[in-house]
Formats: C-alpha cells, structure tokens, sequence
C-alpha cells in the first residue's frame, strides 16, 4: 500500500480565516492544519511531514536538516524570506511561492490609505457624531484641509503587479504618475514616466511602496531621503515596514518633514510592545491586512494547491530557490 503524503500547513488561520476549507489538499495526501505555530512546537508538527505549507512560518537552515522527510515547501504569500531557501536548496527541496494574487486588493488598500489622509473621512464621522455639525450655523464644517487627487503627482516606487494596479487606480483619478524600478527605461508608458530615486522621492505628492524587500533597499525611508521629499507629501507603505526607519518617520512627521503617512506593514509584526510610530500625529497604521479580501485570499488557496500539484507531477512551478 502506497504511504499518503502528510501534508502540514503550520499557519493557515493567515489564509483561511474560517471562510476558506482546505479541503482540496485532502485529495492529495494526511492534511494537519495548525492554525499558528511557535518557533518551539515546529519541529514536533512536521517531523513527519512531507509537504509543508508555511505562511510567515520560519523555517531555518537548522530546521530544515531536522525534518527528514521533507520534499517541498509552499509560501502561501509571495514574500519568502521567513524560508532559508539555500538550505532547501541544498536538499534539492523546492521553495514556491505565490506572486500575483493580491496585486487588485493592495491596490485598492493603498487608495483606502490615500483617501483616509486626503479626505479624513473618520475624522469627520465623528464631528458629526460628537455633535459639532449641528452645533455651528453653516451648512458644511472642514476639519481638516481636504486634498482633491487630480492633478497631483503618485510616485510607486517598484512597478510589477501591484505598483501597475496602484497606477491604473491613480491615472483614473487624473494623477500624474511616476515610477521608480530596479529596471530602468527612459521610455514613457502609457502616460507614464521614468524617473530617478532622487526625483521620485522630490516630485511625488504622494510616495507609494510597492516593491520588494531586499538588501539594497532596506532602510530607504531615512531621515536623509525624507528631506528630499515635499513638505506637503504622503508615504504609503503597504509593501514590507523594513523599507522605514520607524524612528526617522517619527522625526519626520513630529518635525514637519512631510505631511502624512499611512502604513499598512511594520518592522516588527505584530507590535506586541506597541510601536514607536503608535500615536504620532498624521501616521495611520493598519495590521497587514491589504492582502486579506476574500476574493485574494481564495485565488491564494488556489494558486497554492496548484503549485502543490505541478510538483507532484514532477514540473514544479513558481520555483524560487533554483530546483
């Protein structure tokens, strides 16, 4: 009789939120889904564990060598860096993650970010509320200055999948779109341009991040770069919060330096300490969830047993570890 496949997922709360089954992967093999995994119960779980699927799980050189029969490893994100991929690697295990699957949702979340400070919707909801609407003579108040969007300048820094829905977005709203890339063109795109680091972080009304983390651009968001930037300028952050010098957008935004940011990712995650940026003045801070609607959340699940599926069938797909 053929041995099933065991199959461990160490962290599928992330993904499934109790809306999505993981039923499918039961086609496949012995399924175990942990909901969360601490650094001390991993090696239990999957010490018999063939395919593992991981979310924010990590899955250190040490920890690879401990785990005898592993074969694969999925990322349910497209992020990877929890995995030490040399180690796997080295086992000729394949690493495959999933890109593309929330590039409309990040979008979406990086304009609920812009509106939030352009528009201060919450603030007004509660003036209203409080009572002050009705308290004054006129027929509308303004609590803050409100910023209309056509016209001004959205600098994406990165520009794969979810920096070219986020420029569909602003191009909708009559912005002017500029872009900074690893791959440079000097070409213009569909009414789009070019332009350097330096006048990327000059000339944008609003900065977005939406490129990957990597050791050439950890730490780009310092105090240094922030004086480059309008007075009158937005950060967006929705991409990995070791882009930032938490404590440099602090002095930023204490100081004057821009106008605002709103950060859907920290350095730390989650902030169970609180965060340095916590309460600081024009700072709106979400909990990583530009990721999470439904809809990407089901082609994530889909995408993942997918890859799952190609290896199985001896042709792995979204390798990112070279096997």
């Amino acid at each position: 009789m053929t041995k099933k496949l065991k199959i461990v997922v160490t962290d599928g709360f992330a993904l499934s939120r109790n809306d999505l089954s993981w039923i499918d992967f039961e086609a496949l093999g012995e399924v175990c889904v942990y909901d969360y995994t601490a650094p001390h119960e991993l090696l239990e779980r999957a010490k018999e564990a063939d395919i593992l699927i991981v979310n924010k799980t990590v899955l250190t050189a040490e920890t690879i060598q401990n785990l005898p029969n592993l074969a694969y490893i999925g990322v349910t994100a497209t992020g990877y860096n929890n995995v030490n991929t040399q180690a796997a690697a080295a086992r000729h295990i394949p690493v495959c993650n999933v890109a593309g699957y929330g590039s409309r949702a990040v979008a979406q979340h990086v304009f609920a970010l812009i509106l939030a400070l352009t528009n201060q919707v919450a603030v007004h909801h509660e003036a209203v509320q409080k009572g002050e609407w009705g308290a004054q003579p006129h027929f509308c108040i303004a609590k803050t200055p409100l910023i209309e969007l056509s016209g001004k300048t959205l600098g994406i820094y990165g520009f794969s999948g979810i920096g070219r829905e986020v420029a569909k977005i602003g191009q909708a709203f009559g912005m002017n779109i500029i872009v900074h890339r690893r791959n440079m063109s000097s070409d213009t795109e569909g009414g789009i341009r070019y332009v350097a680091l330096d006048d990327l972080l000059a000339q944008s009304d609003f900065l977005s991040l939406n490129a990957s983390l990597s050791h050439d651009n950890q730490g780009l968001i310092n105090l240094e770069n922030l004086k480059k930037m309008k007075p009158n300028a937005f950060l967006i952050n929705t991409a990995r919060g070791g882009f930032i010098v938490e404590s440099d957008l602090k002095t930023a935004l204490e100081n004057g330096i821009i106008a605002g940011a709103a950060l859907d990712v920290l350095s730390i995650e989650p902030p169970t300490e609180g965060s340095i940026l916590f309460g600081v003045k024009n700072c709106l801070i979400t909990p990583h969830n530009a990721w999470a609607a439904f809809e990407a959340r089901k082609r994530l699940m889909h995408l993942t047993i997918e890859n799952l599926k190609a290896f199985l069938t001896g042709k792995p797909q979204n390798v990112v570890n070279g096997q």
